[in-house]
């Protein structure tokens, strides 16, 4: 490119490069409908995407997108969408290389809610905002492992329960913009999860009225008959943003973007169709709406998001970094079809309108993408959050049915000799989880004890009195300890063929 790049914003737009596709319709006109909590990168590759769609069709120009930043280090996202008038590019990374850059507009503000907390509630409050919704990661919602309720102990809630505090967390701003909204005789907006979370509607309802009752139970008995939650399953692959995806923009298009997102060219949102002040017509841009959820999540939790940690550890202890190198290797891809089809499709229903052969046989060319370069030490952040809440359902409901587990064992077995903290050339692992102490601790006792680390009923319920799974575990651990992941591999896969 020649001359100088063009910084991203409003009045920059009639300036880009004719290759990046921008919003065909008058932002000017769009006004806020919908508050959103953790506008990370698969916020701003999905749901925003969906709807910056939906407004270059002429529709939805009534539901942009306030975004909220309730950490100190959301600083850095709320500053710099604001200062490019909330535009930012995702660039679809095609598996022959091929980039298709597009400029979003549908978030239209950025808050910072340590800043201003009373800035946040007033758009929370205002009638006009209908929808609020959230991506705050697995473990946001602040769910007690052991009995499925909700953690009123966790430290990170402790001031917003205290009466009079100012909210300083996204369950805190909820409550406090429904009680006011309640007072003033304000219909409630809609809270709309989109997380990994399988019910994540009936999650955020369980644990956001459990939170309300600790306040104050008249306000949680009022959101039990008026505030709905709907379902949805969300899906698309979305790598952290890398210092050269930034060049890039720069380099080849002249684009000056100072948080773009890099995704796959897949989509997926299926939604439960519970709002109760209406709603953006989703489904005019591939969105499926239902009224069960339940299958569809199902098919992602046991599928996708089980095989990702089916190749996140074993692919790290073999060596390999990004997931497309695992999913590269006939070895890895062997293992993983023999998880879906053997393991993970058994526990599911029905899937309306899906073909699940073909469904395990996209997700592998989805995770084989090598322009996509997902970081596996990405996929194994988090795994006490993750786990519990993928694989051991499919653990639990193959021992209840007689059915295979000899890979899912495995999985778990390469979870707990990650969780030691040593790759097999000796090199140090970045162990990155909010259990990890109690987790290394666990991992680090598995010499005397091969079991210690099944011995975590918050983790793994009662897995460690199943000897049809203990067995197939012990085995795994002690492969991977003796011969390591790729031989591990290569055992188990040969002596199922």
């Amino acid at each position: 490119m020649s001359g100088a790049p063009v910084g991203l914003s409003q009045h920059t737009l009639g300036d880009l490069d004719e290759r990046v596709e921008r919003p065909a319709y008058d932002r000017s006109a769009v006004t806020p409908g919908i508050v959103h909590f953790g506008v990370g990168g698969f916020h701003r590759a999905h749901q925003a995407v969906y709807l910056d769609t939906l407004m270059g069709l002429g529709e939805a120009q009534d539901f942009g997108i306030i975004g909220i930043g309730v950490l100190p280090k959301d600083r850095r996202i709320v500053e710099t969408l604001n200062a490019q008038d909330g535009l930012y590019t995702v660039v679809v990374k095609h598996p022959d290389g091929r980039r298709d850059a597009r400029v979003i507009g549908s978030i239209i503000g950025m808050l910072l809610a340590p800043d201003d907390p009373e800035a946040v509630l007033a758009r929370m409050t205002d009638p006009a905002t209908r929808i609020v919704s959230l991506t705050i990661t697995e473990g946001g919602y602040l769910v007690n492992q052991a009995t499925g309720d909700f953690d009123g102990t966790h430290p990170s809630i402790q001031a917003d329960l205290t009466d009079g505090a100012v909210p300083s967390t996204a369950f805190g701003f909820i409550i406090e913009a429904l009680r006011r909204r309640r007072e003033s005789g304000t219909a409630p907006f809609t809270v709309m999860s989109c997380d990994n979370l399988p019910g994540n509607g009936d999650v955020a309802r369980k644990m956001m009225t459990a939170f309300a009752r600790l306040k104050d139970p008249e306000l949680a008995d009022w959101m039990d008959g008026n505030v709905h939650f709907p379902n949805c399953m969300v899906d698309r692959i979305t790598p952290v943003t890398t210092q050269d995806d930034i060049e890039h923009l720069t380099r080849d298009l002249g684009l000056r973007d100072g948080w773009p997102v890099v995704t796959e060219p897949f989509t997926q949102w299926v939604l439960q169709d519970e709002f109760a002040l209406g709603r953006p017509s989703f489904e005019d841009v591939g969105v499926q709406i239902t009224d069960d959820v339940v299958p569809y999540e199902l098919m992602k939790l046991r599928l996708l998001n089980s095989s990702h940690q089916a190749l996140c550890y074993l692919g790290y202890l073999a060596g390999y970094r990004y997931a497309h190198e695992v999913c590269q290797d006939p070895l890895f891809v062997d293992f993983l079809l023999g998880y879906m089809h053997e393991e993970g499709m058994p526990t599911l229903p029905e899937v309306p309108g899906v073909d699940l052969d073909d469904y395990c046989t996209t997700l592998i060319q989805r995770f084989a993408n090598p322009e996509i370069r997902d970081h596996l030490a990405r996929l194994c952040l988090e795994s006490s959050d993750r786990i519990p809440k993928w694989l051991v359902p499919v653990i639990e409901d193959n021992l209840r049915d007689g059915g295979r587990l000899r890979r899912s064992a495995l999985v778990v077995a390469s979870w707990a000799r990650y969780a030691e903290g040593v790759d097999e050339q000796g090199e140090p692992i970045e162990v990155v989880d909010h259990r990890k102490e109690q987790v290394m601790a666990a991992a680090a006792r598995q010499g005397e004890d091969p079991l210690a680390f099944l011995r975590d009923p918050t983790l793994f319920g009662s897995l460690v009195q199943a000897a049809a799974f203990t067995t197939p575990y012990r085995q795994s651990l002690e492969s991977l300890h003796q011969e390591g992941a790729r031989a591990t591999l290569e055992t188990l896969v040969a002596g199922e063929h």
